[in-house]
């Protein structure tokens, strides 16, 4: 939907809260009833204590929301930092230590996107290959999977206590041979119910949210087997009093493990923000409204919402992508949204502990499980595979080495493939940080010539250049000097031209045709042929 005219876009401040009270308020229900389970499953898989799931996302509802860049983005704890959180908590000891030296470790991340956001630095994302976050996600989908499986068929957790991924992979068939029939039951039908809920969307049935569905079907479920007095003291969920944990948590003597301590803050730091900044991204495209959200102020808000919530002991945040898409699609149109998100957590929180301790941890195990398939389903590596060989072979060794080592080493390791692929296609050595961009203006026509590359390296500079061009008028975007044009500067560009012609102005790029793509898809790389 477009709007027609500025009066139709939703106000802002308390003026918004009068207007959008139901909107709002609505899609802040339907995300908490999303937000809760999976804060908790995310918690619990990422060795905190389960609470402080929930405490995050009250911090990121009731607080982040107020000072926020972005107006519809949900602001909670992320399945997608689960593999950096369990890592930090078990290369800090371990235990209720680790997750306290962890916690140090995060506050520092915290200040660190701070400063991200006052460097103006909201543009990160832009800086990395696109095949390389793509197989960062997929990597971090199949960690969360496999570290699921064992939670999912309640087996004891001493079997899989401090194994490495590659040592849970090869676990498995030792799993299947514990596992608990009972509690891998319910697990078994929770899982089925988030795959399948999908293709229910077109019956009245399928609008009640899956996650809020699973918990209705387990807890009954768990109530008739009597799982308080028959089944292991870990087949349900435990989370103690909201009042009692929320105090001063983190211990920062963690710096005396210089290496181990700088190395989660740079991975939370920067696996946090790109996770943010991506979805920020993509909420933006699917804003009713078309409005544009400030990255950088944006970044501020996520910081110090992550400071506060590792002083008091709470997991990371960032804008989190299915509860923001969720709030989108059920009407919500300001902030206000993220706030009641929170507001509605902390009531539950208060009132209804022994409802959420009713909760078989199989049944955040599915939901967890469910988010790692998203995250690496098959069709993202079809898709890769169509826009060119090398970007599969790009996604694929991020993914390898993430398994292997770490995020951090699989980022890197993507990186420098995509690097040496370029040297190999010709990229000239001095285009790799600036590649000489020059903008004309004749009568209505502005005209930017790009000379030497336009790769993910440089795109940045490119990017200043062209949002310097005011709104509404025809830029032609010459790429004919450049020796090739790779895929993450082909979709920046895609996303450019939509949103210069959201704002009534035109974009058209010239010169691809003196350039031979690498496949048919329409943002694959392009090298250009010979004279």
């Amino acid at each position: 939907m477009k709007i027609t005219s500025k009066l139709s876009v939703p106000k802002e401040g308390l003026a918004g809260l009068k207007e959008n009270f139901l909107s709002d308020a609505t899609a802040g229900f339907i995300v908490f009833l999303l937000a809760m389970p999976l804060s908790l499953g995310i918690a619990k898989a990422s060795d905190f204590p389960p609470i402080m799931g929930l405490i995050t996302a009250i911090i990121g509802g009731l607080l982040v929301s107020f000072f926020a860049g972005s107006r519809l983005t949900i602001k909670g704890p992320a399945a997608g930092l689960i593999v950096v959180v369990a890592g930090s908590v078990a290369d800090f000891g371990g235990g209720e230590a680790g997750w306290k030296l962890a916690l140090g470790a995060m506050v520092v991340a915290g200040l660190v996107q701070i400063g991200f956001g006052f460097l103006k630095l909201g543009k990160l994302a832009d800086i990395f290959p696109l095949s390389a976050i793509h197989g960062m996600l997929a990597a971090i989908g199949i960690i969360i999977i496999v570290k699921q499986i064992p939670v999912l068929l309640d087996v004891n957790p001493e079997l899989y206590k401090g194994l490495s991924i590659i040592q849970m992979i090869t676990s498995i068939p030792r799993f299947l041979a514990n596992f608990d029939p009972r509690a891998t039951l319910i697990g078994v039908y929770s899982l089925a119910i988030m795959l399948g809920w999908p293709y229910l969307k077109e019956f009245k049935l399928g609008k009640i949210p899956a996650p809020l569905m699973v918990l209705l079907v387990a807890i009954l479920s768990e109530l008739a087997m009597d799982f308080a007095h028959t089944e292991p003291a870990y087949a349900l969920l435990h989370i103690g009093n909201l009042v009692d944990n929320v105090k001063y948590n983190a211990d920062f003597s963690g710096i005396a493990q210089t290496g181990i301590f700088v190395k989660y803050v740079i991975m939370f730091a920067l696996v946090g923000t790109l996770e943010s900044l991506l979805t920020v991204k993509a909420i933006d495209l699917s804003d009713p409204f078309r409005r544009k959200s400030n990255n950088d102020k944006d970044l501020i808000a996520v910081g110090i919402g992550n400071t506060i919530s590792a002083l008091v002991g709470g997991l990371p945040m960032i804008s989190e992508v299915a509860r923001s898409s969720a709030n989108v699609n059920n009407g919500a149109k300001t902030r206000w949204a993220n706030f009641f998100h929170g507001f509605f957590i902390l009531v539950f929180v208060l009132v209804a502990t022994p409802v959420i301790e009713m909760i078989p941890n199989a049944a955040l195990a599915a939901m967890l499980i469910t988010v790692g398939i998203k995250l690496a389903h098959p069709k993202e590596f079809v898709n890769t595979f169509k826009i060119g060989k090398e970007q599969l072979a790009i996604f694929l060794v991020t993914i390898v080495f993430t398994l292997v080592e770490d995020l951090l080493v699989g980022i890197a390791a993507g990186i420098l493939l995509k690097v040496i692929l370029h040297l190999i296609n010709g990229a000239p050595l001095s285009s790799f940080f600036k590649a000489p961009t020059s903008i004309s203006f004749s009568g209505n026509e502005y005209l930017v010539e790009i000379d030497k590359a336009a790769i993910f390296s440089n795109f940045l500079g490119i990017k200043k250049k062209l949002e310097e061009i005011p709104a509404g008028f025809h830029i032609t975007i010459d790429l004919k000097n450049a020796v090739m044009v790779d895929h993450s500067v082909m979709e920046n560009l895609h996303h450019f031209q939509h949103e210069y012609e959201e704002n009534g102005g035109k974009v058209t790029l010239a010169g691809l045709e003196l350039h031979q793509p690498v496949s048919d898809h329409h943002l694959a790389a392009r090298r250009l042929k010979p004279a």
